[in-house]
């Protein structure tokens, strides 16, 4: 089992990342503010301008510490990491059995998503009564379950591509009504990506972008090109694999930001918004939301293939270890995470 260290965040646009001894260390305006040792760390996302110094890029691809820079808005930008040192015959095995399987694992992984969307439903059902007798709620729970069984009838990509779109088009219809806080300030309408046009979307793409950087990280440890997937279509620059396995754990990110809103842990002051209407996260927003991402990353879940308790920021980890284990022949089926 892998242990779960600290990832790092860097909030702050002025910082500079810089190498002293076996130490990271991070300096705004020429003062250092934080020193870590290496040991402590696992993961470093920069949302920095500035960046970091030669050493320790190199001091981070000798210890296969990945660091990804990320934009202040939450936009992946690159990532820096050492050579990949996986089994090459892994990597064969993994186009191939991408070519041979990839629409039955898609069928797969589309269907634990609208399963487990449905649990997210389920869950806000269960704690607001005022809301089981509401005809578009239960409408959306019965297009995402149709939409299992639409998948497993696709003969082809387009079709299940096609499936999965017009549910997540039903599901986003009634999202807004999950935010059951009549105090919270903030309503939402439909799901806007690039860029995002209120602050719940800001919110579900800057965590969307971190977990999906947590998946990358996590395929690439167990050997797996990241960049190759069996759904998402292969693009330059672009995580194939880690968008590919981030579609069934997206209802946790879902769950946790709807927690945020419900619970007025992020206000109207967390935001900023552009001239071009786009809205994102400011320092203090980002601050807020990935101190509570990282004690939700500490908390225990009950994974439910290997029926033992994990810290659920091993989660991308076991399931790329499952998914290399599939690839090799090891199991004869890729168990997908549903949540319980």
């Amino acid at each position: 089992m892998r242990k779960l260290l600290n990832t790092i965040y860097v909030t702050n646009e002025l910082a500079y990342l810089w190498l002293d001894g076996e130490n990271l260390v991070c300096k705004i305006e020429n003062e250092n503010k934080l020193r870590i040792p290496f040991d402590n760390v696992e993961n470093i996302v920069c949302f920095n301008y500035i960046g970091c110094s030669p050493a320790l890029m190199g001091k981070c691809v000798g210890k296969s510490i990945p660091i990804n820079f990320v934009s202040p808005q939450g936009k992946f930008l690159a990532k820096v990491c050492g050579e990949t040192k996986g089994n090459v015959f892994l990597r064969v095995a993994q186009i191939d059995c991408f070519r041979e399987q990839g629409l039955v694992l898609a069928q797969n992984t589309m269907a634990a998503k609208f399963c487990n969307t449905r649990q997210v439903i389920k869950r806000t059902l269960h704690d607001n009564s005022n809301l089981r007798g509401d005809a578009e709620i239960q409408r959306t729970l019965s297009i995402l379950e149709e939409g299992v069984d639409k998948l497993f009838q696709a003969e082809n990509m387009e079709s299940v591509i096609g499936i999965e779109g017009n549910c997540a088009q039903s599901y986003f219809s009634i999202f807004g009504k999950l935010i059951t806080n009549q105090k919270a300030p903030f309503t939402f309408e439909l799901r806007t990506k690039h860029p995002p046009l209120d602050p719940v979307n800001a919110i579900l793409s800057f965590v969307y972008t971190l977990f999906t950087n947590e998946f990358a990280a996590a395929l690439e440890t167990v050997g797996l090109d990241s960049y190759i997937g069996f759904c998402h279509a292969l693009r330059s620059g672009r995580s194939s694999l880690a968008c590919d396995l981030v579609e069934e754990a997206r209802c946790i990110v879902e769950r946790f930001v709807l927690t945020l809103l419900n619970l007025q842990i992020v206000g109207e002051e967390d935001f900023e918004k552009q001239i071009s209407g786009a809205v994102w996260l400011n320092e203090d927003g980002r601050k807020k939301v990935l101190a509570r991402w990282q004690e939700k990353k500490r908390t225990d879940m009950m994974h439910p293939y290997l029926k033992q308790k994990i810290p659920l920021g091993l989660l991308p980890y076991v399931q790329s270890n499952l998914l290399a284990k599939y690839v090799r022949g090891d199991i004869t089926e890729y168990p997908c995470y549903l949540m319980k």
